[in-house]
């Protein structure tokens, strides 16, 4: 009904000469025209009457005013369908011209005949408006009806076409506006429907995305399979043939020695040969000897006969001796066959070892590739989910426990589902099942842990809030695991290495335009109270009653991020500065001795790194958070046997990690309520356990069959924590300058 109002809520102002709104004349004498005080007046008007009880008074008053109130209603709406219609008109000539447009291109002269038929109906238009604006001058000199006040209505007439062109032209700039409005509008569909669509085909992507991986996975898990299996036939085959090589080489060498042992016989038989040999010659000659002797004395006929016998024994013996060196050679023959033969066979054998080593290797280098792309699907499709990831450390057993097979409670499956990510555990008789993203055994050196997690920290530098925090009862290794040992390079922590590898990384993304800034923030939440690690002020860190004099408060901003006000904010530029303040910050931390750990953390432990980068050839700004958490460890009053301060530090850290359970349990029940303020821990942690974080959890637990309760308690914690859907992680991308302030996420 006000479409006739313009964009400041301002109702059109009339033409001079408006009727009175008094008079009913407007039906009947020609068009009545409203000012915006008419209007007004029209609806406070309030209807007098001499005498309340007068009812056709009060009648005649209300028909009255309700005409009026119809005929202002008529004038509005005729003025409403002249704008329609005259936006109808100009649609339909902007139609025209966006064709005639069209149509420009393709020839000059076309264009300028359109063009001019445009305007030449442009013309018309604007011609059969002025007709019309003539029609309603005559209408209004008729209306006055009276000769004497001509002038006045010429005047009135000269006044109200200059009023209308100057109304024409408000109107024509109002009809522009609104063409460019609804033009800016049906722009707007447009995109919204192509982001609409675009968000719809990435949905679609991602679920085929997330598919196609399931798919990988299993078919990545059959070829494991298949290759574990060949694995397993290639060492038998392998560990056959190189017990038929040993058989082969023991063969080999029993028929090296038949061979050097008949060797030596046949020389031996050579030599007796011709010893034979010179006896018979010698013999023949003493007989030649013997014979011409003979002829001269027939006196030795005898001893001629027993000569002539042991020649022809020696005959014999010679030709046994021959027969026998025959048979030598000829066992020789067949030996330097079946050496040969041997020799092949070995040979065939070494080429079967080598390829089957070959295959071997190709085999485990498939099987780690495909465990690479096993564990790279595992983190798509954890991060799509949005769930907490949990990798399990189980600490090698200390100097005095219990380290004998029967006392054992922790194995590990080798089945090939849990291999690696499964653990079990075994209270009273009983088996405990679990099984996580990752499961480093006691073995597992620092380098094994962050090889794990490096990609998660490289998201950091990508621009995502990333959480890491270690969880477990005291004297689990949490601590040694996020700080590691000083002094030893081998034995360095995950946030010294984290360190390094930011550094690292921002120095080779020099060259593609990055520059990065970074901030570091490090605190500890000590029986409910934050200390500032960083503080040079010793009585801001620690007073004697051992709470901080000054309050550090918690802010949670509108963009989901947390900070912690006055907290000291450092600038770094080395992984050198970031050790000093380390140690700085381990100093400042507190320990305790209790009978369970000799250096026991009693605070939670907050490190915060944030990481502003923006590249100068693109102009893009990436805000990452990197948050690695050492909480304080769970521990039993009758196992710690604290007392006193001690005490009083276990039921604040018991406390704490109580209300972290409940936070999980709401999450994981997907409750409407989460009570992350229960606790300065748990609201510290409020954007890492349910906002858009990457988030990470160590579960640390010890081997040590006294204290399978705790882990027991610790592994069914983490398995609910794993269970916990937070969202998935979004990237921080802007254009514009980020706060100073440090957040934790």
């Amino acid at each position: 009904m006000f479409g006739e109002m313009t964009n400041g809520g301002r109702i059109r102002q009339s033409f001079p000469g408006a009727r009175d709104l008094t008079s009913t004349e407007g039906s009947e004498y020609g068009p009545v025209e409203f000012t915006r005080e008419d209007v007004d007046a029209l609806l406070h008007e309030r209807i007098k009457y001499k005498s309340k009880y007068n009812y056709k008074e009060r009648c005649e008053n209300t028909m009255d005013y309700v005409k009026r109130l119809r005929l202002c209603i008529r004038w509005f709406q005729e003025l409403e369908l002249d704008y329609a219609f005259e936006q109808e008109k100009l649609k339909h000539a902007m139609g025209l011209n966006e064709k005639h447009c069209a149509d420009l291109e393709v020839s000059l002269k076309e264009k300028e005949v359109e063009l001019n038929l445009v305007i030449h109906e442009l013309r018309k238009n604007f011609s059969s408006v002025q007709v019309q604006l003539a029609k309603e001058q005559a209408e209004k000199l008729a209306a006055s009806g009276s000769l004497e006040k001509e002038k006045e209505a010429r005047l009135a007439v000269e006044k109200l076409q200059a009023a209308l062109t100057e109304e024409l032209g408000k109107t024509q700039g109002d009809l522009q506006t609104a063409n460019q409005r609804i033009q800016a509008v049906n722009d707007m569909y447009k995109l919204l429907q192509e982001y609409n669509s675009s968000l719809q085909l990435y949905n679609s992507k991602i679920q085929g995305d997330l598919d196609e991986a399931h798919e990988t996975i299993k078919r990545g898990e059959k070829e494991r399979t298949g290759i574990v299996e060949n694995i397993g036939n290639l060492k038998g085959q392998f560990k056959a043939l190189q017990d038929q090589l040993a058989a082969s080489k023991v063969s080999q060498e029993d028929i090296m020695k038949q061979k050097d042992e008949l060797v030596n016989e046949i020389v031996s038989l050579k030599v007796e040969i011709q010893q034979v040999k010179d006896d018979r010659d010698r013999h023949i000659t003493e007989v030649k000897n013997l014979q011409a002797e003979a002829t001269k004395q027939n006196d030795f006929k005898g001893t001629i006969n027993e000569l002539e016998s042991k020649c022809s024994s020696q005959n014999k013996e010679l030709q046994e001796l021959q027969d026998q060196l025959a048979a030598s050679e000829r066992k020789l023959q067949v030996a330097d066959l079946s050496t040969f033969e041997k020799m092949n066979e070995f040979e065939e054998q070494k080429e079967s070892i080598m390829e089957l080593k070959a295959r071997l290797e190709k085999a485990e280098l498939k099987l780690i590739e495909g465990e690479k792309l096993r564990k790279k699907l595992h983190n798509t499709i954890q991060e799509l989910k949005g769930n907490i990831r949990v990798f399990c450390r189980v600490r090698p057993l200390l100097t005095g426990e219990n380290s004998s097979e029967e006392a054992k409670t922790i194995s590990y499956p080798t089945s090939l589902e849990a291999l690696g990510r499964g653990i079990d555990l075994m209270q009273n008789g009983q088996k405990h099942c679990f099984t996580f993203d990752k499961v480093f055994v006691p073995n597992a050196s620092q380098e094994d842990i962050f090889v794990e997690i490096s990609q998660l920290v490289q998201s950091a530098l990508d621009g995502y809030k990333v959480c890491i925090f270690a969880y477990g009862q005291t004297g689990s290794g949490k601590t040694y695991t996020m700080m590691g040992r000083p002094g030893n390079p081998e034995e360095k922590g995950l946030i010294p290495r984290c360190l390094e590898q930011i550094f690292q990384t921002r120095q080779s993304l020099r060259s593609q335009g990055w520059k990065y800034e970074l901030q570091v923030s490090m605190l500890e939440i000590y029986n409910e109270t934050i200390r500032d690690l960083l503080s040079t002020n010793k009585e801001a860190v620690r007073a004697d009653n051992g709470v901080s004099p000054q309050k550090y408060a918690i802010k949670h901003d509108a963009s989901g991020n947390t900070h912690v006000v006055e907290l000291t904010v450092v600038d770094v530029r080395s992984s050198r500065e970031v050790s000093f303040l380390l140690d700085h910050a381990a100093r400042n931390r507190s320990v305790g001795k209790t009978a369970m750990n000799e250096q026991s953390s009693r605070s939670h432990f907050v490190f915060t790194l944030r990481i502003t980068g923006f590249n100068e050839s693109t102009e893009q700004q990436v805000q990452g958070v990197l948050n690695l958490i050492d909480l304080a460890g769970s521990e039993r009053l009758s196992k710690s046997g604290s007392t006193g301060d001690r005490l009083k530090e276990t039921q604040a850290i018991n406390k704490s990690l109580s209300s972290l359970g409940d936070v999980i349990f709401a999450l994981a029940k997907k409750e409407d309520h989460v009570p992350f303020r229960n606790s300065k821990l748990t609201y510290l942690l409020q954007p890492c356990l349910g906002g858009d974080s990457k988030t990470l959890m160590f579960v640390n637990i010890t081997p040590e069959p006294s204290s399978t309760g705790e882990s027991l308690c610790s592994l069914r914690f983490a398995a609910r924590v794993n269970a916990c859907e937070i969202g998935t992680a979004h990237r921080q991308v802007n254009n514009r300058p980020l706060d100073n302030r440090l957040s934790l996420g």
